[in-house]
């Protein structure tokens, strides 16, 4: 007698599992990812670093003079805030593209759906690695408080880097089904760098701070921020993003396994 064929639940599962444990796979299609950016480059990806240096080398005295705050600690926010809004916008609107820009590899070769995700995931990771040297260079200079909330700082971003996954492969598959979907989500990441306290800060807003606080890409930027600045954690933003964590990955899986199979028809 047959067994039942297994559950389109089980499936999805299943390509998770194996397209994370694709440890060989997914990183090195990440990182020539990147060098083919930068190919014939003398600096190769440490461009990256120097275009974003340059960056907030003029927008840091110049903002915190238009803002009338202290250089060396407004510096430090900016820097800290421009370089976490890059990986987690780099994330949302690269999501949009994860398998779109896999065509080639879904059609041709039998690998998990989710390599595909984790390709685009690390890549960002990697970005955000080059530019952590500016961040390491700014506190260096500003010596904030060192204790034990600076451990919190590689789980935050951690935090952020699995949030990519389940944004990945859920912002994937609606893109490659609506492909105006991408350019609509790139234009309202833009519109969000504005609305969200990258280069002002919440204290600006005075007696509506409450606001921030109803922008989930807030609570992102603090878990992370708020250590390397020397406060303590904010127990409302690590609660916020757990729970996004959470719905966000409920809501993939329920999409992911009714349509995964579809994907390779929608690219």
């Amino acid at each position: 007698m047959r067994s039942a064929p297994p559950s389109r639940f089980r499936l999805a599962l299943k390509d998770l599992k194996d397209g994370i444990g694709s440890i060989y796979v997914w990183p090195t299609l990440g990182w020539l990812e990147i060098k083919q950016r930068y190919r014939r480059s003398m600096l190769g990806p440490f461009w990256l670093t120097i275009s974003t240096g340059l960056m907030l080398a003029f927008m840091g005295p110049l903002y915190g003079k238009m803002f009338g705050q202290p250089v060396a600690g407004y510096f430090s926010y900016l820097a800290i805030s421009f370089v976490v809004w890059i990986l987690v916008s780099g994330l949302i609107i690269d999501s949009c593209t994860a398998f779109i820009q896999a065509e080639g590899y879904i059609k041709q070769t039998k690998l998990p759906l989710t390599v595909h995700v984790m390709r685009t995931v690390w890549k960002n990771f990697l970005i955000f690695a080059h530019n952590v040297v500016i961040v390491v260079l700014v506190l260096v200079f500003v010596q904030p408080r060192i204790d034990w909330h600076l451990l919190l700082v590689p789980l935050a971003v951690l935090t952020i880097v699995v949030n990519g996954i389940w944004s990945g492969i859920l912002l994937g598959l609606i893109c490659a089904r609506f492909r105006d979907i991408p350019p609509i989500v790139s234009s309202l990441v833009q519109v969000a760098f504005f609305l969200t306290p990258v280069f002002w800060t919440p204290s600006m807003l005075g007696r509506h701070q409450w606001a921030a606080d109803l922008n989930p890409l807030f609570h992102f930027m603090e878990i992370v921020r708020r250590p390397l600045m020397g406060q303590d954690p904010s127990l409302l933003s690590w609660g916020v993003v757990l729970a996004i964590t959470v719905s966000g990955f409920a809501l993939m899986l329920v999409l992911f396994q009714r349509f995964r199979a579809r994907i390779a028809y929608w690219v």
